[in-house]
C-alpha cells in the first residue's frame, strides 16, 4: 500500500496548492505539506510524483508549509482549509493507513518477541527440543498472518530472517549433538531422490502435469526443512530443480501462431465486457473477503488482531464502494 500521496487542491481563499500526505507509520502520525502554486511547477510535481512518492529525496523549495497531525481512524485526513477534488484517494487513505499502522505495531510486537527468543538461544549450551518446539509454533503464527496479508511482504520477510537465522542456530547445535547427522542427511537424500525419480518417470509417461507440479511444491517444502548437509542440499536442489523446468517445458509449449485481429470497435467491445466480469469477480471476492473476515473477528485472540481484522474490514468496505462506482 503506498504510504505517501500528491494531489492538487485548494485552500480556504480558493488558492491553488501541491498538496503531498504521507504517513508515518510507526508513530501514528501524518505529515501534510501544502505547496503554493507559484512554487509548484511541473517540474518539481513530476519529481514530486515520480521520486518522492517512490521513497527518494526531494528537495522542497521555499514557502511551503507543513503540518504534523495523529492520524485518526474517525477524523479526516486533510484540515477544513484544504480541499481536494479527489476525495475517493483521502478516503482510501485513511482506511489503509490505519491498517498500515496497525500492521506494523504487530510486525514490532513479533519482531520484539523473536529478539528475546534469539537471545535466549544465544545462551543455550546444548541444543534442547522445546525452544525448537517453540520457534515452530512461533513461526506458525506469523505464517498464518502473513498469508492473511495481516504483515505487509517486507516485514513478514524481516520476521523470516530473524527466525531463520534463529533456526540455523538451533539447527548448528542440534548438529554438534547429532554425530549422526551425514547419516540421517543420506537417509533424507535418498528418499527424495526416490520420490523424484517416481515423479521423473511419470512426467515422460506424460501423465497429468498439475498433480506433479503440486507434488514438487511438496517435496520442495519438505526439501527447505530437511536436515541435509551442503553436498547432499546441493545435489537434492539440482534434481528438484531439474524437475520443475521439466514439467515446465511440458506444459508450456511454443506459442501458436498469432490469431488475426478483430475490428477495433469489437476488440474494445470484448475488452470492456471483459473488464466488467473481471470488476464484478473482484467485488464479490471483497464482499467474500468480509464474510470471512466477520467470522474471524468473533473468534479473534487479543486486542490488537482485532483491531487489524476491523481496520481490514473498513479497508475492504471503502475498496468495494470505490470498484462499484467505477463498475457503474
Amino acid at each position: 500500500m503506498k504510504t505517501k500521496i500528491v494531489l492538487w487542491g485548494n485552500n480556504e481563499k480558493d488558492e491553488k496548492l501541491l498538496v503531498a500526505i504521507e504517513l508515518e507509520p510507526n508513530d501514528n502520525k501524518i505529515k501534510i505539506y501544502t505547496f503554493p502554486e507559484a512554487v509548484a511547477t511541473e517540474e518539481f510535481y513530476n519529481q514530486m510524483m515520480n521520486l518522492w512518492r517512490a521513497g527518494n529525496t526531494v528537495q522542497f523549495p521555499e514557502g511551503h508549509a507543513v503540518i504534523d497531525k495523529e492520524l485518526s481512524i474517525t477524523e479526516n485526513i486533510l484540515p477544513e482549509n484544504i480541499r481536494v477534488e479527489r476525495t475517493d484517494l483521502i478516503n482510501r487513505a485513511k482506511t489503509e493507513w490505519h491498517f498500515v499502522v496497525l500492521s506494523s505495531k504487530l510486525h514490532q510486537s513479533y519482531k520484539s518477541d523473536l529478539e528475546e527468543i534469539k537471545e535466549k538461544v544465544s545462551r543455550l549450551d546444548a541444543f534442547e527440543p522445546s525452544v525448537w518446539d517453540e520457534m515452530k509454533t512461533f513461526w506458525n503464527k506469523i505464517q498464518a498472518q502473513a498469508r492473511e496479508k495481516n504483515l505487509f511482504r517486507g516485514h513478514a520477510d524481516e520476521l523470516r530472517e530473524i527466525t531463520n537465522s534463529i533456526f540455523e542456530s538451533l539447527k548448528g547445535l542440534k548438529k554438534a549433538m547429532n554425530k549422526e547427522y551425514e547419516e540421517i542427511s543420506k537417509t533424507n537424500s535418498s528418499q527424495f531422490f526416490t520420490a523424484l525419480e517416481k515423479i521423473e518417470n511419470r512426467i515422460e509417461k506424460g501423465l497429468g502435469l498439475q498433480p506433479i507440479f503440486n507434488e514438487l511444491k511438496s517435496i520442495q517444502t519438505d526439501f527447505k526443512n530437511a536436515d541435509l548437509t551442503k553436498s547432499d542440499r546441493s545435489k537434492v536442489w539440482k534434481r528438484l530443480d531439474g524437475a520443475f523446468k521439466k514439467v515446465k517445458e511440458k506444459k508450456f509449449g511454443s506459442a501458436g501462431p498469432a490469431k488475426s485481429g478483430f475490428e477495433r470497435a469489437n476488440r474494445r467491445y470484448d475488452g470492456l465486457i471483459s473488464a466488467i466480469t473481471k470488476m464484478q469477480s473482484s467485488i464479490d471476492r471483497d464482499k467474500k473477503d468480509m464474510g470471512f473476515q466477520n467470522r474471524r473477528i468473533e473468534n479473534t485472540d487479543g486486542q490488537l488482531e482485532m483491531q487489524i481484522r476491523q481496520a481490514k474490514m473498513k479497508m475492504i468496505e471503502e475498496r468495494v464502494r470505490s470498484k462499484e462506482e467505477k463498475l457503474a
